[in-house]
């Protein structure tokens, strides 16, 4: 037991060991362990007295209460105090308990308006998504859990009234959040608890039955503020932002492109401004990492793997959300008129992003396929019929909002485009060289592999003549083989990077050379936020409304596009010229805290971002360890 303690604790840590008149050979094994400190109890105390007893002895910041019958895992007890000192306002945090066999004995607890209390999740598998997110609950079992030890303190430890055991951890918690504190649960923490290894189970349900009665009348006032019995999905999350489900494709992982680092940035703003996020991907349910885990560590539940049916997901969540944002039109098509149905008070926002079938007119224009006015418009008519469902529709640029105001009856249609933070660049003119493109080929996405292969085979070889010593970096997850065979000493695929701040440094110039599309280019503001000049095709640079010389240099044709990649490649003055200009533009119209509150309003539901955060008390002394206490 303690060897598995010590080789998966990877924090300092004191141990203390409650001792309380142990008849068998406890005594005899503890002489033989080092560096611990046994209280040994005369007379027997009981399980409340003897952990108040041992926590006067403790030196840590932390004080963790550990049962002797749990089990612990790799980096339990980093990934506990971390919570606590991340989190503002963190009084106590427990992990996810699960039994011996792989069941789920507890993700959080819930008090009941009774008293009475639940495990959620009890007798589940525990890698269900709704059991894998961080949240504030109710409470968390004494079995493993980490709290202020100035906290407990204050309250007095364990209140002797729930003798000899059982709910003392509920009242623990209420009396931290009576201060003003949260209880978090966590569950990237998991221990294995064998329940009910001290006491039989008979023991333990009276004991239970008798000290929910003390509850009720010591907690009287608050208790009868808990929801009745039966209403889990309210019950299990105790934040009191408004309730928002987000549907879309699939997880929104940034290096996935198409969109998708637009639909991360807008769940991180519902996070931060205090939204309680589910998020459902209807098309690929793939767990991309470590975004999943980053946003489930934000606080949003998210859905992946074959653990749901989203038809089926929906229905038994009927009526649990305030308001609900759908992207894609093939999204919206198949699920808005069922949303409607489960969530009638809600407001349902279309995100369009932007107007696909935009982009099928120039690539069939590209590709030498003519389409017909009446098969534009019926395509035309097709996507805007969709967005007569929803209560706002919400697009990123302009002039599709235009569009869609002027072909629907829809008067309420916003613009919200791309959040982008402003990056000071630290590269010279001097010290950077080649091209570079950005962008994702998920699916083969059609606009950049067909931006790229033009690129490549039509403009680079004649760059390459005036500039002999320029090579083109393309950058971007899941590039398909017909991108891959690009390859060669001057063009290097280098697919997915983790980070693209190094080639928005060393290279000078980045191209976009896109041919159709809908909405706007993503990467050409992330690379103007990042301050690397730009030449951008017409296409590229119309949704955003760049102007040619100002924000970008515009290649309106082939020979125009390759004259003026040479031209910013050599010419110094211009190049810091559009870097200047193209950050302003980025300032002005891409800050993230201006389309964090653009976002709220457009939600028109629950609180304004930027609540001020309580202040504590709490000294903190980062020489002291966390304390453990086993039993």
């Amino acid at each position: 037991m303690f060897k598995e303690h010590s080789f998966h604790t990877d924090l300092p840590y004191q141990v203390i060991i409650g001792d309380d008149c142990s008849k068998d050979l406890t005594p005899e094994l503890l002489k033989k362990i080092r560096n611990i400190h046994v209280v040994k109890n005369e007379q027997n105390l009981d399980f409340i007295r003897t952990c108040n007893k041992g926590a006067r002895f403790a030196r840590g910041r932390y004080t963790l209460f550990l049962n002797n019958d749990v089990i612990v895992t790799p980096r339990w007890l980093s990934g506990l105090v971390s919570t606590i000192e991340q989190i503002p306002n963190c009084g106590a945090v427990g992990a996810k308990l699960v039994r011996p066999d792989g069941r789920l004995q507890e993700a959080g607890s819930i008090i009941w308006q009774d008293g009475s209390a639940t495990g959620y999740g009890r007798d589940d598998d525990p890698l269900k998504p709704e059991y894998c997110y961080r949240r504030e609950v109710d409470y968390c079992s004494a079995a493993c859990v980490l709290v202020r030890a100035e906290l407990f303190r204050k309250v007095n430890g364990f209140d002797e009234r729930y003798l000899p055991a059982y709910y003392e951890d509920s009242d623990l918690c209420l009396s931290i959040r009576e201060l003003g504190y949260k209880v978090i649960y966590q569950p990237q923490v998991t221990v294995y608890h064998y329940e009910y290894g001290s006491r039989s189970f008979e023991r333990a349900k009276a004991l239970m039955e008798a000290n929910q009665q003390k509850l009720v009348q010591k907690w009287a006032g608050v208790v009868s503020q808990q929801y009745a019995y039966g209403n889990i999905l309210k019950a299990r999350d105790r934040r009191s932002g408004r309730r928002i489900l987000v549907i879309d494709d699939q997880i929104p992982a940034s290096y996935l492109g198409s969109g998708f680092p637009r639909a991360h940035k807008l769940i991180e703003f519902l996070c931060k401004s205090e939204f309680i996020v589910t998020f459902i991907p209807v098309g690929n349910s793939t767990a991309h990492e470590p975004t999943t885990q980053e946003l489930q560590q934000s606080g949003v539940e998210v859905f992946y793997g074959n653990s749901f049916v989203p038809e089926a997901l929906l229905r038994n969540r009927a009526g649990h959300y305030d308001a609900v944002i759908i992207s894609r039109p093939h999204n919206g098509a198949k699920y808005l008129s069922l949303l409607r149905k489960c969530f009638p008070n809600a407001r349902v926002i279309y995100d369009a992003e932007a107007l696909f079938c935009l982009r099928e007119f120039l690539k069939a224009e590209v590709e030498g396929r003519s389409l017909s006015d009446r098969q534009k418009r019926r395509m035309l008519r097709n996507e805007l019929d969709i967005m007569n469902q929803a209560d706002v529709v919400i697009t990123v640029s302009e002039a599709e909002r235009e569009i869609i105001l002027r072909g629907t009856s829809h008067d309420n249609v916003v613009v919200w485009g791309h959040p982008h933070a402003l990056h000071e660049p630290t590269t010279f003119f001097s010290g950077r060289r080649d091209l570079l493109f950005v962008g994702g080929f998920i699916s083969g996405h059609p606009p950049n592999t067909d931006a790229v292969r033009y690129f490549v085979k039509n403009l680079f070889p004649k760059i390459l003549q005036k500039l002999p010593e320029c090579r083109l970096f393309v950058v971007g997850s899941q590039p398909p083989e017909s991108i891959r065979n690009l390859a060669s000493e001057r063009v290097i695929i280098t697919g997915f990077v983790e980070s693209l701040e190094e080639y928005y440094e060393k290279c000078r110039v980045f191209v976009a050379p896109i041919r159709f599309m809908a909405g706007v280019s993503l990467k050409l503001v992330e690379a103007m936020s990042y301050g690397i000049p730009t030449v951008a095709s017409s296409i590229a640079a119309s949704g955003l409304n760049l102007r040619d010389g100002e924000e970008t240099l515009i290649g309106k044709e082939d020979e125009d596009f390759i004259n003026k990649v040479v031209q910013l490649y050599e010419n110094e003055t211009l190049w810091y010229a559009i870097q200047r200009t193209a950050q302003n533009y980025i300032r002005q119209r891409c800050s993230p805290e201006a389309m964090k509150s653009e976002l709220a309003a457009i939600l028109g539901l629950g609180k304004q971002v930027g609540q001020p955060k309580l202040e504590t008390n709490l000294e903190r002394n980062e020489n002291n360890p966390p304390l453990v206490i086993a039993r």
